[in-house]
């Protein structure tokens, strides 16, 4: 008997916290812009939160990277190293500047970078490691840090998956030269779009704030000697952060649960490998919950989110890994590169409903499903 099912999102935000009573205060008071007071305060509280002594607000995630890189000084023939499974984020940024993405592999137990093939990437035109903490556990960041201070290059690291995870009792987004975050509304704190960048350099702090207001300067206001860009943030979206914020670890326990509770059905599912608990540095935050397909498994992801959306599952792929991104191989990048493990979890690899609003039994629902397509 084929069973019955409802429509269950891939991500749904909570949003019954503090968001309407800050956003009536942005509404009753007029500051809605970007010069609102909700905008000083998350960025202060935020920083702190990462253990950071600056915060620079942006309109989201992808910008705070791309803003991230100029600061850092980065340009026309440097290198930065970087993981090929990533978002195309991380490596537009590089490329934009006429930098040049130097790839590694992943992981095949948390789809984290494998730092062990870094050091062999690293060439006289390096000049940082980009670091990317993938899906809910951290990458290895004592390797990282070991390996930049014993060549003299900067760290970037995109946390913007992870708020609220901590490696070795530190938080994510206190390692490196510089960190950034994204609020999208499937991170542990959203605010629609947004993006925050943190660091302990004030000079970088002081070049990300000027980047980010067209580069205006505060002796004559449009007089220019750089070009900047728009990426402001409004005090509408800093008011949805700064009540997200307040119940991070409130949500940390959400998704805690929930990963926990997928891995308790799913772990006796034959044909699937299930995310890891924890690995050596961290236990799983599970921003999402993802698997992968065995090879006993006769098709492929795209397949199994067909079969899972048919049954009103909302599923995601995979990052396609940049080195088969064709967009890249136009510029005569990364072509002939292979990097076996991160193909094959974007052509196996899938997640499941992970949302803050996701509930129990909607678990039981989509594992039932899971099961059902897997028969």
């Amino acid at each position: 008997m084929k069973l019955e099912y409802k429509n269950i999102p891939v991500n749904e935000p909570l949003l019954d916290g503090n968001e309407k009573k800050y956003l009536n205060q942005c509404i009753d008071t007029g500051w809605i812009s970007s010069e609102g007071p909700f905008i000083k305060e998350f960025e202060e509280k935020m920083a702190k939160q990462v253990g950071r002594k600056y915060g620079i607000a942006v309109s989201n995630g992808s910008v705070a990277i791309d803003a991230a890189i100029l600061a850092l000084g980065i340009g026309k023939n440097d290198e930065v190293i970087m993981p090929t499974f990533t978002i195309i984020s991380c490596a537009a940024a590089i490329v934009r500047v006429g930098a040049k993405p130097v790839l590694v592999d992943c992981n095949a137990d948390d789809w984290n970078m494998n730092v062990t093939q870094i050091e062999s990437k690293i060439s006289a035109k390096t000049k940082a490691i980009m670091v990317v903490h993938i899906y809910g556990l951290p990458v290895d960041m004592n390797a990282i840090i070991a390996v930049a201070e014993k060549h003299g290059l900067m760290i970037i690291e995109d946390a913007a998956e992870q708020h609220g995870q901590y490696y070795g009792g530190k938080p994510i987004g206190c390692f490196g030269d510089i960190s950034t975050f994204s609020f999208y509304p499937n991170k542990h704190i959203t605010t629609g779009e947004g993006g925050m960048i943190v660091t302990n350099d004030e000079r970088l702090a002081d070049k990300c704030r000027l980047l980010r207001n067209l580069c205006f300067i505060p002796e004559k206001r449009f007089l220019h000697h750089e070009l900047g860009f728009n990426l402001r943030m409004t005090n509408l979206q800093a008011a949805l952060g700064l009540a997200q914020l307040e119940r991070l670890d409130e949500f940390i326990s959400i998704n805690r649960k929930m990963g926990k509770k997928y891995s308790s059905i799913l772990k006796t599912v034959a044909g699937i490998t299930l995310p890891l608990d924890r690995n050596n540095d961290a236990e799983n935050i599970y921003w999402v919950y993802p698997i992968v397909l065995n090879d006993s498994i006769s098709f492929d992801a795209e397949v199994a989110m067909k079969k899972l959306g048919e049954r009103k599952i909302g599923t995601r792929p995979f990052f396609w890994p940049m080195h088969e991104q064709p967009v890249f191989h136009k510029m005569g990048l990364f072509v002939g590169e292979k990097y076996p493990v991160a193909e094959r979890a974007a052509r196996r690899g899938l997640y499941l409903p992970s949302g803050m609003a996701l509930k129990t039994e909607d678990i039981d629902i989509v594992c039932d499903a899971v099961k059902e397509i897997l028969m």
